[in-house]
C-alpha cells in the first residue's frame, strides 16, 4: 500500500495530490526514493530556509528540551523575544504583535479587530484575492461564496473592488467600511502584483473615510519579495499586517502586526489562542528572522529573481509577473500540463487559479544552479 492509498483509509479526500511521495528532504530538494526533486514551490511558500536547516533544527531541539509548550496564561521570554524580532523586522509603525497559528486565523483576527474598533458592518476586498477558509477570511476571498464557503451567511457585508481599477475605489469604500483587506501580490491568483497607483488609491480612501487598511502578507512576507514585506515595496502604511507561511519556516505560526493606536484600543479577552505564541513556534520565528538577515537572503532573492526574469520568456513561458520569489510564469499552454512535464524532469512547481500561470514559491536559499535547471528544462519543453 502506498502513502496515498493509506491516507485514503481515514483522511477526508479534499486535496488534489501530485504523484510523488517524499520520504526525506534536504536544502531545496525533496527525496522520493531514488529521485531528488528541486522544490521550487516550498510547500505553499512555507519552507523559507529550505529543509533541514541546521539553525532551525538546533533552535527546535534546544527549545523542546527546555520547555515544549505553555500557553499565553503565563509570560515567556522566548515569546517576548520573538515579538521583539518580528516588530523589528516589520515596516515602521507596526510594532505590536499577536501570534496565531495560520494565515486564515491571522486574517480572521485582523478583521475582528477592525469591526470591533470601528463599529462598522462592511468590509471591502479586491477581486481575485484569497485570504483563507474560515468564516471572515473566506467571506473576503474572491469566489468563495460560489465554490466552497458553506456558511449560510457572512459575518459582515462585503464589497469587492475590481482589481487595479482606481475608478472603482471610492464607490466601494465608504463611511460604513470597517476595513479594506488586500494582498499586494495576489498569490493564488498567479502572483499577480497590483498596480502601485491602485494600492495608493486604496490607502488614501481608507484614510479619508476612517477605514482600517489590512495588508495580507501571508505569502508575500518574511523576505519573499526581496524586502521584509511587500509593504516595503509599495510604500504604504497599513494599520494591520498579517503574515504566516514562512514565518517559522515550516512550523505552524502566524501573526497579526498592528500599530500602537490599535494595540492601545485592545484589552484582556479581545483576542485569544491556545497554541498561538507557543514556545517552539516562537523559537523558530526568532531563528528564521536571524538567518534571513545574517545570510542576506533578501539580497539573494533580489539577485536570483532578476536572473530568472532576465531569462524569460523561455519555452512555453511567454511572460513573468510577481515580486521576488513569489513568481508567476504565464504559459502558452495549460499550466497544469507544464507543471507535470517539469515534475517528470524532477522539478516541482505549483499552479494557480489562473489556468495559464505556473507559480514559483522557492526557498529563499535557492541558488542560480537551481533556477538554471528550471530554465533549461523549460527551454526543452514544447512552446505551444
Amino acid at each position: 500500500m502506498n502513502a496515498r492509498e493509506h491516507e485514503a483509509r481515514h483522511l477526508l479526500h479534499v486535496y488534489g495530490q501530485l504523484p510523488i511521495e517524499p520520504d526525506g528532504a534536504d536544502g531545496v530538494y525533496l527525496k522520493c526514493g531514488k529521485r531528488r526533486i528541486i522544490d521550487l514551490y516550498g510547500g505553499h511558500a512555507v519552507a523559507a530556509l529550505g529543509y533541514g536547516h541546521p539553525d532551525m533544527l538546533r533552535a527546535l531541539n534546544e527549545q523542546a528540551k527546555s520547555i515544549f509548550f505553555q500557553s499565553n496564561a503565563v509570560a515567556m521570554e522566548v515569546r517576548a523575544e520573538a515579538a521583539d524580532a518580528l516588530a523589528g523586522f516589520a515596516p515602521d509603525g507596526l510594532d505590536h504583535v499577536f501570534f496565531a497559528n495560520s494565515g486564515a486565523e491571522a486574517n480572521e483576527n485582523a478583521l475582528r479587530l477592525a469591526c470591533r474598533l470601528t463599529g462598522r458592518t462592511r468590509v471591502a476586498a479586491v477581486t481575485h484575492g484569497f485570504h483563507g477558509r474560515t468564516a471572515a477570511a473566506g467571506a473576503v476571498t474572491w469566489g468563495a461564496r460560489d465554490k466552497w464557503y458553506g456558511f449560510p451567511n457572512t459575518p459582515f457585508d462585503v464589497d469587492f473592488i475590481n482589481r487595479d481599477e482606481v475608478g472603482d475605489v471610492d464607490g466601494k469604500i465608504s463611511g460604513e467600511t470597517a476595513a479594506v483587506i488586500v494582498e499586494l501580490v495576489q498569490g493564488l491568483a498567479g502572483a499577480y502584483d497590483l498596480d502601485p497607483a491602485f494600492v495608493a488609491a486604496l490607502a488614501a480612501r481608507c484614510a479619508a473615510v476612517g477605514a482600517l487598511l489590512i495588508v495580507d502578507e501571508v505569502q508575500t512576507g518574511m523576505g519573499r519579495c526581496g524586502q521584509p514585506f511587500a509593504t516595503n515595496l509599495y510604500n504604504v502604511k497599513p494599520d494591520i499586517l498579517t503574515t504566516a507561511k514562512s514565518l517559522a519556516g515550516g512550523f505552524p505560526c502566524a501573526a497579526v502586526i498592528c500599530t500602537g493606536a490599535i494595540a492601545a484600543a485592545t484589552g484582556n479577552g479581545d483576542l485569544g489562542s491556545t497554541f498561538g505564541g507557543g514556545p517552539l513556534a516562537c523559537a523558530l520565528v526568532k531563528t528564521v528572522i536571524n538567518v534571513i538577515e545574517r545570510d542576506q537572503l533578501m539580497r539573494n532573492v533580489r539577485i536570483m529573481s532578476g536572473y530568472l526574469e532576465a531569462r524569460c520568456p523561455v519555452g512555453p513561458v511567454e511572460g513573468i509577473q510577481g515580486k521576488g520569489f513569489l513568481v508567476g510564469l504565464r504559459c502558452r499552454r495549460p499550466a497544469a500540463v507544464v507543471r507535470d512535464e517539469l515534475l517528470d524532469r524532477d522539478i516541482l512547481v505549483g499552479t494557480s487559479a489562473d489556468p495559464n500561470v505556473i507559480r514559483l514559491l522557492p526557498p529563499l536559499i535557492t541558488e542560480e544552479r537551481h533556477l538554471t535547471r528550471l530554465i533549461d528544462c523549460l527551454a526543452d519543453l514544447p512552446a505551444r
